[in-house]
């Protein structure tokens, strides 16, 4: 039986109600504050002794004691190192679903559960767990499944979907059945309004308020290379580093009748190519290559493993609508995804994300997306060599 439960408290509205809501249920809860970064913006403030302060205040408030953890050193190795190892060939990683992965599912779990001896971790996320969002069924021995939350709209699963499936059965999501307007109300009548009232951080956490290419060019130094036309093969202009822009993205190259956008990044020629047009072909994909898959459904790994092809849904972008697909294993045990649609700027260093109609399956990072003008002209050669 649960009794004791970690929650991971940030300093933010979500994590506090979480708390309320496990204290409230008569869990024996701590709170562990995760620092992650600690480095000053460019007014010299650090982001996360705010956020600390808060977490602190909003723990008094409750009454839950509260705890530091230090990950600074795990999250440089791990997310952050890794982060710009990756701009710098040319992909555009995500951050949160690393720090999610490496340090808040796996280093801070272990610690909740081994070191501290805590039955179970609970955190603010929008996201609900199979076995119950306080793990009402953990004793029915089943599999943990990762939910879609009520709040379709506030929907974490994709930044969850890298997480070891071990860690999801021992998770507790207090807010899978709210709204995020409910989450601030309660708020409000519990004492905590200083928190409802306050701004929900966006963006890459240690990014905060700066220009993207202004933070990235403190960490990579700028090479100035070509845009070339995917078309033509043109030079239509110079930029100073591959890792300043990502694919989809607007060049914003002057006198051109079509806008130009990054279409692909070459990294061993400091070349990104462009492309003329929002939805030129080059911009548009239904074929994707994808490292192997972490699962939090042995269900649908199953049927891959048996069939060699799953059909459910994907997105890329977690704000993004889904689309269908057919996730399929080839018998050199390469994965590859063919959507039922095309999507514009599918990049690689990012993750395809897979669902159910109720549950996210899992998740598996973006090698490269084959352009539909590439994709008909490679089956054209094939056809020809068929006939030939």
């Amino acid at each position: 039986m649960i009794r004791n439960v970690v929650v991971g408290v940030s300093g933010g509205v979500d994590s506090a109600v979480s708390a309320h809501l496990l204290a409230e249920r008569g869990f024996n809860v701590l709170g562990v504050f995760m620092r992650n970064w600690d480095e000053v913006d460019e007014m010299g403030r650090c982001s996360g002794e705010a956020d600390l302060k808060d977490a602190e205040w909003a723990c008094r408030q409750l009454g839950v004691e509260l705890r530091q953890v230090n990950y600074v050193r795990e999250y440089w190795t791990a997310v952050f190192s890794q982060f710009l190892d990756d701009y710098q060939l040319g992909l555009t990683p995500n951050p949160d679903i690393l720090c999610n992965r490496h340090i808040k599912f796996d280093l801070f779990h272990k610690h909740a559960l081994e070191n501290l001896g805590y039955d179970a971790v609970a955190t603010g996320h929008y996201a609900r767990n199979s076995l119950g969002n306080f793990l009402e069924g953990i004793a029915s021995n089943n599999e943990a499944r990762l939910l879609i939350p009520a709040d379709t709209f506030k929907d974490q699963t994709f930044f969850l979907a890298g997480i070891p499936q071990k860690a999801l059965q021992r998770t507790m999501f207090p807010l899978g059945d709210f709204q995020k307007s409910q989450v601030k109300e309660l708020a409000k009548k519990i004492g905590l309004q200083r928190l409802a009232n306050k701004k929900e951080s966006t963006g890459i956490c240690f990014v905060g308020k700066r220009n993207f290419k202004d933070f990235i060019q403190e960490y990579i130094t700028s090479k100035t290379g070509p845009f070339l036309d995917i078309d033509s093969g043109a030079v239509v202009g110079h930029h100073e580093g591959i890792h300043q822009w990502t694919v989809g993205q607007r060049c914003r190259l002057s006198s051109f009748l079509q806008p130009y956008f990054v279409a692909r990044k070459e990294a061993a020629s400091n070349t990104i190519y462009v492309a003329a047009g929002h939805n030129h072909p080059a911009l548009l994909s239904t074929h994707i290559d994808v490292d192997p898959p972490n699962w939090l459904c042995s269900k649908s790994q199953r049927i891959l493993a048996d069939t060699g092809s799953l059909s459910c849904r994907f997105r890329f972008q977690h704000t993004k609508p889904l689309v269908g697909c057919h996730l399929r294993l080839s018998p050199e045990n390469s994965f590859h995804v063919e959507l039922e649609a095309p999507l514009r700027a599918i990049t690689p260093g990012q993750y395809a994300v897979f669902y159910s109609d109720t549950a996210c399956l899992g998740s598996a990072r973006i090698l490269s997306a084959n352009p539909l003008k590439k994709h008909a002209q490679t089956q054209q050669a094939q056809a020809a060599n068929l006939v030939s």
